[in-house]
């Protein structure tokens, strides 16, 4: 499925204000890391599958640089699990 850009706009700004990574319990929102962007675009091109599968499979695709070096870790092994719901949530809407 396709979104326009700015459905695409939309979806990124849900993202960045209420999901977030979680290290050493400190908080860090998509927005504020730069990577809701990354994500949204990851989910619009898999919002045909429903919002659970895509939900899972855009958090696998999105890959986080860590340590300032070539390592990088899927955004999935940062959010705590509760926030796979809340991005189902906000994928709801915009799944055909």
């Amino acid at each position: 499925m396709t979104l326009k850009a700015e459905q695409l706009k939309e979806l990124a700004v849900a993202l960045a204000d209420r999901l977030y990574v979680q290290v050493a319990g400190w908080h860090l929102y998509l927005g504020d890391a730069g990577l809701a962007d990354a994500l949204a675009i990851e989910c619009a091109a898999r919002l045909d599958q429903g919002a659970g599968i895509c939900a899972r499979q855009a958090l696998e695709a999105v890959q986080v640089p860590i340590g300032g070096g070539p390592g990088r870790l899927p955004l999935a092994r940062l959010i705590p699990p509760g926030q796979l719901q809340d991005l189902e949530d906000v994928l709801e809407p915009f799944c055909p």
